[in-house]
């Protein structure tokens, strides 16, 4: 009992250094078993036993026998599922054949390469250094999402690599599985012949399962066949069962079969799907932080120790700066992506739980069967595993700058809520080039988004998977436009910082807009008109106006024209060069070369011969225009 609520204690609590100091979790992770297992029996145990025993004279322990292996097989493929929740078919219309040719050209190269550099600089057996490249073949969801997360990265780039990290998991363990049976069976030639049926059995009983039960499972949910409270267990239990019968009708199908169950689900249209992951993204972190302390506190000093030699860095230095950058340079010839972004992505390739997790499993069956050289298997892919994150999390973000990939600009808008005001916004906005998000709990006004072509998320603003989402990187703007007074204040304080580095703002309430004297910094647009007053406008007026600026008197002019006629709302100026200035509530002095800018607006056209007359009456005064007009431009 002390054991596992120790793990779990301690599992979390390294969670949440990792997010304190934003680096991966699998580095505080792997160091605490190492520290509860090895460590401590080596140097902290006065009889020499681990704190934590997952396996003790191969039938004792937390986890006797082949249990343990089993807890990871199945943990793995709920967290693989998770991932595969999160593959938006949309992220990769621009990489997609780049992604492909990395899960296939790159993992080839990977494969080969580190096994020739094992064999050669390590003298092991070919049938051992095959199944350790096999093995380091993965990166992984689990340790690349939290590297993006705090790096501000062309979307393209970050795309590439959270898709490799999760499609190439189930790659990588058929590859690690096919050299295992090789290795077992000594057959030869004969498993030559056969090997070509598994890897057929494999991808078609995965690929069959998996796409079968996700719309099995998207029909139950969407028919309200199963409870809402039942909703999340019912999913984990398909998940579960989806894996299970997988691997009987084909030993190590079951990792491809939840990828695709998780990214067939991911890219439907369920109102479901984002209470789904919520509750697989929680069950992910947990199982998580019990893997890694598991699996490392599973080692021996005695195998730290046989590894404990120079060919040990030569071997890592080889896959880290030779053989990933060839798999990511052949893999990327020809494709749209720039130098700097081949190297960014050939630097960032950390290996992670399903390298570590089958890396155990088969060099613990190995060294029982007696194969040569099979006690090097484990503790060298947890040096490669352990490694790669540490360098990545220590260095990703100075690479970026280093090579020009790391966004310093933050000009993508977040609008919180999608309503038709927000829409016509938002699509006005991309159009003229600025990257701009969407989010509503509405799953209706969130496709009405995407059918213009915006990006949109359905998402409860109260929910923290916001903060983790590795596409709104880009993000310095924020607007909240939603009908909700007390959500669009609560979308300014609890992201302001984050995705309003260059401004947050929202409508003013109704209150505010009665009370001259109250008009807060952060309002949008204009003191005299609320969310009430804006979609009604919208709705008479559906499009975006502009108007070309003269100069900071014509400006001053047409802004008195909208404080006297409800039907045009100032929301934007647009300068020069293209940039846009969102126009606040709130009346300050403002920069800005007025000659060439536009003024963009809501609403019906100006009376352009109104205001030829207006400019007429008014000509002896334009000089007092700006001190006596209020802007309404932060």
């Amino acid at each position: 009992m002390l054991e596992l609520g120790g793990i779990i204690i301690l599992g979390i609590l390294a969670q949440w250094v990792a997010w304190k100091f934003k680096i991966p979790a699998i580095l505080p992770l792997i160091l605490i078993g190492l520290l509860v297992g090895p460590i401590a029996a080596e140097f902290l145990s006065d009889d020499g036993t681990k704190w934590i025993e997952p396996i003790w004279n191969g039938e004792e322990g937390l986890f006797p026998g082949e249990s343990l292996f089993y807890f990871v097989s199945l943990a793995i493929s709920i967290i693989l599922f998770e991932g595969g929740l999160t593959l938006k078919m949309g992220e990769i219309k621009n990489v997609g054949p780049v992604i492909t040719k990395l899960i296939s050209i790159g993992a080839l190269v990977t494969f080969i390469g580190a096994a020739v550099a094992e064999h050669f600089i390590y003298g092991l057996s070919w049938e051992v250094s095959f199944l350790f490249s096999g093995l380091i073949i993965v990166t992984g969801p689990t340790v690349i999402t939290p590297i993006l997360r705090n790096i501000p990265l062309k979307k393209d780039v970050s795309a590439v690599l959270k898709w490799e990290g999760i499609l190439i998991d189930p790659i990588g363990a058929l590859v690690a599985v096919l050299v295992f049976e090789f290795i077992s069976v000594d057959a030869g030639s004969e498993f030559t012949k056969t090997a070509l049926i598994e890897f057929g059995k494999i991808v078609l009983f995965g690929a069959t399962f998996g796409f079968t039960f996700a719309h099995g499972l998207n029909f139950i949910l969407n028919k309200k066949l199963v409870p809402h409270y039942l909703m999340n267990v019912f999913t984990l239990a398909i998940v579960l069962g989806v894996f299970v019968l997988s691997e009987n009708f084909a030993h190590e199908s079951g990792l491809l079969a939840v990828v695709v169950m998780g990214m067939v689900m991911g890219n439907s249209n369920s109102p479901y799907l984002k209470d789904i992951l919520y509750f697989k993204e929680s069950l992910s972190v947990l199982l998580i932080s019990i893997l890694f302390i598991l699996l490392a506190a599973n080692i021996n000093m005695a195998e730290l120790y046989s590894i404990y030699n120079w060919k040990t860095a030569a071997l890592f230095a080889v896959i880290v700066f030779i053989v990933r950058p060839l798999g990511v340079f052949l893999s990327t010839m020809g494709s749209s992506l720039k130098l700097n972004e081949k190297l960014f992505i050939s630097w960032v390739g950390p290996r992670g739980i399903v390298a570590a997790g089958i890396a155990s499993l088969f060099g613990l069956k190995l060294v029982k069967e007696g194969v040569p050289d099979a006690e090097f298997i484990t503790p060298l892919v947890f040096v490669v595993v352990l490694g790669t994150v540490l360098l990545n999390a220590t260095t990703a973000r100075m690479f970026a700058k280093l090579v020009g990939v790391f966004l310093d600009k933050s000009d993508g808008i977040l609008i919180v809520g999608a309503s038709k005001l927000s829409r016509l916004l938002g699509h006005y906005l991309e159009t003229n080039g600025r990257h701009v998000v969407l989010i509503d709990s509405n799953q209706t006004n969130i496709e009405k988004a995407k059918e213009l072509g915006l990006e949109a998320i359905t998402t409860n603003i109260y929910s923290d998977n916001l903060i983790d989402n590795i596409e709104l990187n880009d993000v310095g703007f924020l607007m909240a436009l939603t009908g909700n007074s007390e959500i669009n204040k609560y979308a300014i304080n609890k992201y302001g910082k984050q995705f309003g580095e260059n401004g947050s703002y929202r409508l003013i309430t109704s209150t505010e807009m009665r009370d001259e004297n109250d008009n807060p910094r952060e309002g949008l647009f204009s003191h005299t008109d609320d969310y009430s007053a804006l979609s009604g406008l919208v709705r008479k007026y559906p499009s975006i106006q502009e108007i070309k600026l003269r100069d900071r008197d014509h400006y001053n002019q047409l802004i008195q024209i909208t404080n006297e006629d409800k039907d045009i709302v100032p929301v934007f100026l647009r300068d020069p060069d293209g940039e846009f200035r969102i126009i606040t509530s709130f009346s300050v002095d403002m920069e800005l070369e007025f000659e060439q800018s536009s003024l963009v607006y809501l609403g019906k056209p100006f009376d352009v011969e109104t205001m030829a007359a207006k400019d007429a009456l008014t000509a002896p005064q334009n000089e007092n225009a700006e001190d006596n007009t209020e802007s309404r431009e932060d």
